[in-house]
This record gives structure tokens, sequence and C-alpha cells, in this order.
């Protein structure tokens, strides 16, 4: 019970910080027409996670409770994959394919690399 407390407090937490971010990244962009601000939400929930995972990994720094809350908890919902879904799929069905295209690669990339260069900051600051 205590550790589905943490993911359900952390994961408020998350939500709360997705919804603010993401709609102060659109709100920055003069009538979007690309959602920027899940993709802003989601690179940014990878290079932590990527970040986080190194420390978790490498130093044990982090107690399975805390590295549940952090990482299922806040960073579950945090990041929006299933938004990232339906935004893409309003894209398509909107006739903006190459948009759709784009954010299935951007999302891809900026996610990936975002986990990869988490993990080479943790690495950088606490081998």
């Amino acid at each position: 019970m205590r550790i589905l407390l943490l993911v359900g407090l952390g994961g408020a937490f998350g939500s709360m910080a997705r919804y603010l971010i993401s709609g102060w990244v659109q709100s920055l962009i003069p009538r979007p027409i690309f959602p920027f601000g899940t993709l802003v939400v989601n690179v940014v929930g990878c290079f932590v996670i990527g970040l986080l995972s190194y420390l978790a990994d490498t130093r044990q720094a982090l107690s399975p409770e805390i590295r549940t809350f952090l990482m299922l908890g806040i960073l579950g919902g945090f990041t929006t994959y299933s938004t990232f879904g339906n935004e893409t799929m309003n894209l398509w069905r909107d006739g903006q394919t190459a948009l759709g295209l784009g954010n299935i690669a951007a999302q891809l990339l900026f996610g990936l690399t975002a986990v990869w260069l988490g993990r080479v900051v943790g690495h950088f600051i606490w081998r």
C-alpha cells in the first residue's frame, strides 16, 4: 500500500507539472500548429529519467522507495506518451501528415537523446 501511495502522490505532482509546463510552452508560440509543449515535457522527462537511472544504477543513490516515487510516480505522471499519440492522430486527422510524422520522429529522436544525455551528465557529475 505504501508503494501505491508513493506512485499516486508522485503521479499527481508530475501531472500538475506537465499541465503547467506544457501549457506554458504552447503559450509562448503564436498560433501553434505543432505540439511543442508535449515534446518539451517528454524530452525533459527523458533527460531526468536518464540522470536518475544513472544515479540509481551506478551509485545506488536512490532507495527503492525514492526511485519508485520519482521514476514511476513523478516522471510517469509528467511524461505524456498517450498525449503524444493522440496529438499525432489529430495531426493526421487534420491532414497534417508531415507534421504527424515529424512529431513521431522528434519524440523518438529527442527522447532517446535526452535519456542518453541525462546519463552522460550524471556520469560527469558523479564520477
